[in-house]
């Protein structure tokens, strides 16, 4: 009995001993392991903190508004093929069942007087074309680059409203909210849309990507970028939005000084392009006869839609040369 008891306490004493040193080994295994943790975790916070302070270095923002731009170019590319997107940058209801119906009853009207008017199938075919197709959608591009030069004209002065806004102690909100009511429209009713966007939990940025899909101007997507960039990096926005005012008034001023240069080349393409048609129009009221057999016989039929095809092409051609996209 007396050998069992003293083997049984060997046996404790051998186990606790062994196990003190083994919890103690464990304990420093797993300090080394919460050490090493703990670098981990300082060299990542490191490493996240030289990547903001990159992101804050004039050329990683000047690397994201290059990607912006890019991104924004292609969204706007693919915005404008859609006919809704142009009924929008009009200013119109985007309803593309009624625009059609407009459409093709313009061209119906157009062919049927044509055709009672000259009795010529081909001629009334073409002119319900160009009535049915052609001209809604020239009218929509009219009102369009109307609508996009009025906003333009007064969007320098909206962004120096905002930049004293801001300087005075403003919130960006209650600048945009300013720009709304003081400025006229397109401008004014464009940014209260902006203001109602924000008023019910829209972001500013995606609220701008909305006003950017109505009116498609380089000058407000660069205001987009600018307040991207700024949320995401920090900086001093009236410092970045004063630049930026700068830089568009500096546009202006070369669209304009564009517009002088060209505006020769313009009127001679346009004094090129109207006189053959003026002078057959003339010629066929002074003597009808003359020009009867073009409109009667189907070779002079066919000679006319020559001219016509080989004219709208030089048209096309003057039109590109002077046409400067800037």
């Amino acid at each position: 009995m007396m050998i069992i008891l003293i083997a049984f306490l060997s046996f404790v004493i051998l186990a606790s001993v062994g196990f003190v040193l083994t919890s103690g080994g464990a304990s420093e295994v797993a300090a080394k392991r919460a050490q090493a943790i703990g670098m981990g975790a300082t060299t990542a916070a490191k490493r996240k903190s030289q990547r903001t302070a990159a992101n804050r270095t004039p050329e990683e923002r000047r690397k994201q508004i290059l990607l912006q731009l890019k991104e924004s170019e292609q969204r706007e590319r693919k915005a404008r093929l859609s006919l809704t997107a142009r009924l929008q940058h009009a200013g119109l209801t985007p309803n593309v069942k009624t625009f059609w119906i407009w459409s093709v009853a313009l061209g119906i009207a157009a062919a049927v007087i044509v055709l009672v008017v000259s009795r010529i199938p081909l001629a009334a075919l073409g002119a319900g074309f160009a009535f049915g197709y052609g001209a809604p959608r020239w009218w929509l591009s009219f009102l369009a680059k109307r609508r996009t030069t009025k906003f333009t004209a007064n969007f320098a002065d909206a962004i120096d409203i905002l930049v004293r806004g801001i300087k005075s102690g403003l919130p960006v909100h209650d600048g945009l909210k300013i720009i709304a009511k003081e400025l006229p429209a397109p401008l004014g009713p464009e940014f209260q849309r902006l203001n109602e966007n924000i008023s019910i939990g829209m972001g500013l940025d995606m609220s701008l990507e909305k006003m950017c899909e109505r009116m498609p101007t380089p000058e407000l997507r660069f205001f987009t970028i600018v307040i991207a960039i700024q949320q995401k990096t920090g900086g001093n926005l009236a410092e970045a939005l004063g630049n930026l005012s700068h830089v568009l008034r500096s546009r202006r001023m070369m669209r304009e000084k564009i517009k002088a240069l060209s505006s020769e080349a313009i009127a001679s393409a346009s004094i090129i392009g109207v006189l053959p048609p003026g002078v057959g129009i003339m010629i066929y009221i002074t003597n009808p006869g003359y020009m009867g057999p073009l409109l009667t016989d189907p070779r002079g039929n066919f000679m006319l839609l020559g001219g016509a095809v080989w004219m709208l092409c030089g048209i096309f051609m003057m039109r590109k040369m002077i046409n400067f996209k800037f």
